[in-house]
């Protein structure tokens, strides 16, 4: 099914769900504050970071990804466009588990890297719920795409 403007009512539409609404806050709230601390705080968490990690461009790439975790963080907490938005913050996890945690693995070994990427796998787990599932009852999205039938 199609709406007007064209977008699959499949993606937009969101599960009748009521408990969406923690997933949405959890992973929301952490990539919004994500976000903003590579603003706030360039050199750790930033463009510092970045520069770190090895990128060509560190500055455009802390900017670039910052900017997407606010915007996308914001959509998810509200619960507009959630399936949508949820796709560049994989795509941020997945680079994030190539570029920091592989080489954890490769110098460190297994328990290291499990605790370093417990949260990022946390993370990434809710990412795919959201993107299979959408956003809930209590979203944007159901008030405006309306909600599949369970």
């Amino acid at each position: 099914m199609k709406t007007k403007n064209g977008l699959s009512t499949n993606i937009l539409s969101t599960e009748n769900d009521n408990r969406a609404i923690f997933v949405r806050l959890t992973v929301g709230l952490i990539f919004l504050t994500e976000g903003i601390q590579k603003n706030l705080f360039p050199e750790i968490l930033g463009t510092g970071r970045f520069l770190t990690i090895g990128f060509s461009h560190p500055a455009f790439w802390a900017y670039f990804t910052g900017t997407f975790e606010i915007i996308c963080g914001a959509l998810i907490i509200i619960g507009l466009i959630t399936r949508v938005a949820s796709v560049p913050l994989i795509i941020i996890m997945i680079t994030a588990f190539i570029t920091t945690k592989i080489p954890i693995l490769i110098h460190k070994g297994v328990w290291p890297w499990a605790h370093e990427y417990r949260t990022d796998f946390a993370m990434t787990l809710l990412l795919v719920y959201l993107l299979i599932y959408g956003s809930g009852n209590w979203s944007v999205d159901s008030k405006i795409f309306g909600k599949r039938k369970s």
